[in-house]
């Protein structure tokens, strides 16, 4: 499940991809779920929630309290305004739409990096002011070889939904099989996973695999708790699940054929 999750995020080495290192997180992640499986064989508590799409924090430090200071808003290096042709597809009264840098916002990255490869026309990531909160949106598109690199051989159609590694499924998963041999998946999360920071906020997840194997991760975020912010939380994730179900299907995401 860590390598199919792995696949809703495209992870950024240290040379500086502008995208949270989640190799790192999910390593986080995972140690996070060992601790609270001993915690059940010892106490019977229930265990951690798994198979969402986890970016809970980059560093293993206490969370440092939340103050007024604000983040920049620095788009992307090199933007081609892709935010421009993404609020375009989302429904009015979404809120307003910017393309940022997590190496930016979050881990505070100076100079920038330079842009990474993309594989669709509007993969990164992007704020969504709303009522006075920011929360963010990440599209990230895998061709066929890239996903079969990271499942080594595994399936990419997997059910996320019933996990078979005696993980508790996501909250709230729907899995679709829809025409054309794409299965969708949709579930939600409340990043409820230890401290750190940033702190993210409870979110919805998609993922939905193509017939060539290819692959499209949107992850729906109501933003992140940290000593520097964009804004507080959205008190709900920027789409709701609709909403998110008709973004992640929206051809305009793939890469022209």
């Amino acid at each position: 499940m860590n390598d199919v999750r792995e696949l809703l995020g495209r992870a950024a080495d240290d040379a500086g991809r502008p995208v949270i290192s989640t190799e790192a997180v999910y390593a986080k992640a995972g140690r996070v779920r060992r601790q609270r499986r001993a915690a059940v064989s010892a106490t019977a508590v229930c265990a951690v929630a798994a198979g969402a799409f986890l970016v809970p924090q980059l560093t293993s430090s206490p969370a440092t309290p939340q103050t007024s200071s604000v983040a920049s808003s620095a788009k992307a290096p090199a933007a081609t305004e892709r935010d421009a042709r993404l609020a375009a597809l989302l429904p009015e009264g979404v809120g307003t739409v910017e393309e940022v840098s997590f190496a930016d916002i979050i881990k505070h990255a100076s100079p920038l990096p330079p842009e990474p490869p993309r594989t669709g026309p509007l993969d990164g990531q992007y704020a969504v002011r709303r009522d006075g909160g920011v929360g963010y949106l990440t599209i990230d598109v895998m061709d066929a070889k890239a996903v079969a690199k990271k499942l080594g051989g595994g399936s990419p159609v997997v059910n996320l939904c019933k996990p078979t590694n005696g993980e508790p499924a996501p909250d709230n998963c729907v899995r679709e099989e829809l025409s054309g041999g794409r299965v969708l998946t949709i579930w939600s999360d409340e990043m409820n996973y230890g401290d750190g920071t940033p702190q993210w906020g409870p979110e919805l997840a998609a993922r939905l695999t193509l017939a060539d194997g290819s692959l499209v991760g949107v992850r729906d975020s109501t933003g992140f708790e940290a000593d520097v912010v964009q804004g507080p939380l959205l008190k709900s994730p920027p789409l709701t699940r609709a909403q998110l179900r008709e973004l992640v299907l929206r051809p305009e995401l793939l890469p022209k054929r």
